[in-house]
């Protein structure tokens, strides 16, 4: 009986036992599921570290080039730089220009046509006014205008119908006012030279006033410039 009775108590004992290994286990394994991952919260800090040296290298680099900008803005080869861009935007008729020069205006003949007169002699084509534009440019004129449109290197001067046209869409019709900026003496000189564009057109009645100006207001070329086939060669 007293081995028996040792039995179930050591039954019993080893059941307790069981139980609370089994219960310690089960907290055990929730505290560990429910404790906070560690390994997270210093990978986010870890990358936040990278971004601040990044940020700070990105900043270091922007003082850098600020003041490389700064010290390019005051430099001298920048003005020299503005200055011939100014030079060629005006050489090439994209700015405004004044100066002394000459103003000529040319108008279809008034002369009374006879019978049998051909009237296509006696009234200005885009051949008579390219004549004077390109004496005009021959003396040296620096700038120039026709009838306030700016005379470039693409400009085309050519017959539509009772009007020429210049520019691409610009339609003039007489009288044609053309104003050259230029030396007024070499200029008119140019033009009233003996057998020279102005006695060719008042040869055929055609009308032909010019005159020196102290001060001519040249309009700077307003239209587009688009190159399909001509590239710039480096």
């Amino acid at each position: 009986m007293k081995i028996k009775s040792y039995y179930w108590i050591m039954v019993l004992v080893g059941l307790v036992m069981g139980f609370i290994l089994a219960v310690q286990f089960r907290v055990t394994q929730d505290i560990a599921e429910s404790a906070p991952d560690l390994d997270r919260p210093i990978a986010l800090a870890q990358e936040v570290e990278k971004a601040r040296t990044s940020r700070d290298q990105l900043q270091a680099r922007v003082d850098e080039l600020r003041v490389k900008l700064d010290d390019a803005v005051t430099a001298p080869e920048l003005s020299r730089l503005k200055e011939d861009l100014d030079k060629a935007r005006q050489e090439a008729g994209m700015k405004e220009v004044q100066g002394a020069g000459v103003e000529v205006t040319l108008n279809d003949s008034n002369k009374v046509l006879q019978p049998g007169e051909n009237p296509n002699f006696y009234v200005l084509h885009d051949g008579d006014v390219l004549r004077v534009l390109n004496e005009l440019k021959a003396a040296g004129a620096e700038a120039i205008s026709l009838n306030g449109q700016r005379i470039i290197s693409t400009t085309e001067v050519r017959c539509i119908g009772p009007t020429i046209l210049v520019n691409k869409n610009q339609r003039l019709s007489p009288p044609f006012i053309i104003s050259a900026i230029g030396n007024p003496d070499t200029l008119v000189n140019s033009l009233k030279m003996k057998n020279g564009v102005v006695d060719y057109l008042q040869f055929w009645g055609i009308q032909v006033d010019v005159k020196k100006v102290d001060k001519l207001i040249v309009p700077a070329y307003t239209g587009g410039l688009v190159f399909d086939y001509a590239k710039l060669k480096v």
